[in-house]
């Protein structure tokens, strides 16, 4: 019990600290928040500028409404981004206060000892004392003794010189730091308070758009409902699409299989033949020499096998889709890219993300998705996601083009573009431009919308490509 009580102070302390080592644990370096920062700005010039091109139409669309709230919550994450730097500002501020304070009191010491020492070679300032000291002692070595006391009193005397001068340039390093710190910090509000009022006016705006658009309410649903139609079409054309893909690739299977059963009958039919031609040869010779020794001769040796090597036990179950080695590292390669798959646009932002996506704004619009909405430019380049081989190109009424690639025994699908610069069968690297994005007529920015698929099944799109 005794041993309980010591420790119960310990806990308690532990217990006050542990929130406060935890967040300095997730708390981001000043060099990661930098990074944050131009991070955000960059997106949110591109919001900028998506959403001047969604205002040129003469009315609101959901569009605008979807770039408003996307400039929103870039603008509130460059407030936080700000905030958090003002915390290490005003570290850096205290800190330094403590270094003035400590080098002041220093300096302090260091004048009052100085003082003293010139008073005492003040009052010993006659060559006589000095000599009068040394020659005084009662030994030859205590003289040397008082001369190097002297001497070390003379050296002493100025390293405290030197040291006063020395802690005034470090006193004022850190004056002129302290008032750069603050400074930044003048900066830094005057920053914060600029995007809150900026904020306030997006969000004043953002509300207005809401406005307007509520009043077009059964419109906009009118559309979504069209909309969902032709997402309809383009799902079940790639669904058909994959089907007939996986189709042909057993087929193909199929057909390799049984070309290579064909090859091993025939062979063995024709080790057949000869080693019967080879008995009956050395009958015949038998026959027409009968006092040879009679022999019969070897079969014909078997054809020459590779070498065995022990196979490795796979680590998983191949399918028809990955039946060269090619196929499967391709679909290695894509899952391990899980979450860091690019994005299809260079500039823009996410419209909207996979699944029931319900507006925040409006309760009644709501929109399933089955991939990832990108909005950038119009006719801003599309680009492909992975490397793979293009399988289909197809055009739906009301969707534009859909370019399907496969990874193996993965898809990736663009639904969306106009002009598309690729065909089917050919080969395409990771980042390169397959066409452009669509917009449409009550939209002026493009939009795309990647889909994500292993064999038939429809992936969430959320969790393979890298969401900034």
């Amino acid at each position: 019990m005794l041993q309980l009580k010591k420790f119960i102070p310990v806990l308690l302390m532990a217990l006050v600290l542990m929130p406060a080592m935890l967040q300095a644990q997730n708390q981001p370096s000043r060099e990661e928040l930098e990074r944050q920062k131009r991070a955000i700005q960059k997106q949110m010039d591109e919001a900028q500028s998506l959403l001047k091109e969604t205002q040129k139409t003469s009315k609101e669309s959901l569009g605008q409404l979807r770039a408003l709230r996307n400039k929103i919550d870039l603008r509130a994450r460059m407030i936080r981004n700000i905030n958090e730097e003002l915390n290490f500002i005003n570290g850096d501020i205290n800190t330094a206060l403590r270094d003035v304070k400590t080098l002041e009191k220093d300096l302090d010491t260091l004048k009052q000892q100085y003082a003293q020492l010139i008073v005492a070679a003040y009052k010993n300032r006659s060559s006589y004392a000095m000599l009068n000291f040394v020659f005084s002692a009662d030994s030859f070595n205590e003289a040397i003794r008082r001369y190097q006391y002297l001497k070390q009193y003379r050296e002493f005397r100025k390293r405290q010189a030197d040291n006063i001068v020395e802690t005034q340039e470090q006193l004022k390093l850190k004056v002129k730091n302290l008032q750069e710190q603050r400074e930044k910090r003048s900066t830094a509000l005057k920053s914060e308070k600029d995007q809150r009022a900026t904020l306030e006016k997006d969000r004043k705006e953002k509300d207005e758009v809401v406005v307007k658009l509520k009043g077009r309410e059964k419109e906009l649903l009118q559309d979504i409902n069209e909309k969902k139609k032709a997402q309809k079409k383009v799902q079940d054309a790639i669904r058909l699409a994959i089907r007939k893909e996986i189709e042909d690739a057993r087929r193909k299977a199929e057909a390799e299989a049984l070309a290579k059963k064909k090859a091993a009958e025939a062979e063995r039919k024709r080790r057949e033949e000869e080693r019967k031609r080879a008995l009956a040869a050395a009958a015949e010779a038998a026959k027409n020499n009968p006092t040879a020794a009679v022999t019969q001769p070897p079969p014909p040796p078997p054809p020459a096998r590779e070498p065995e090597v022990a196979a490795e036990k796979p680590s998983r179950v191949l399918n028809v889709l990955e039946a060269s080695p090619e196929a499967a590292a391709l679909s290695d390669n894509f899952e391990a890219n899980r979450g860091k798959l690019p994005w299809p646009v260079e500039s823009g932002m996410i419209v909207s993300y996979f699944g029931r996506q319900k507006n925040a704004d409006m309760e009644r619009i709501t929109e399933e998705n089955d991939g990832i909405v990108f909005g950038t430019r119009k006719g801003g380049a599309v680009r492909a996601i992975f490397e793979g081989t293009v399988s289909r190109v197809f055009s739906i009424p009301g969707a534009g083009f859909v370019i399907m690639m496969k990874h193996g025994q993965y898809f990736t699908n663009y639904v969306g573009i106009q002009s598309p610069s690729v065909r089917a069968g050919d080969k395409v690297r990771t980042g390169q431009v397959i066409g452009s994005a669509r917009s449409n007529e009550d939209e002026s920015m493009g939009v795309v919308e990647v889909q994500v698929y292993k064999g038939g099944a429809l992936q969430n799109a959320n969790n393979w490509i890298k969401l900034r």
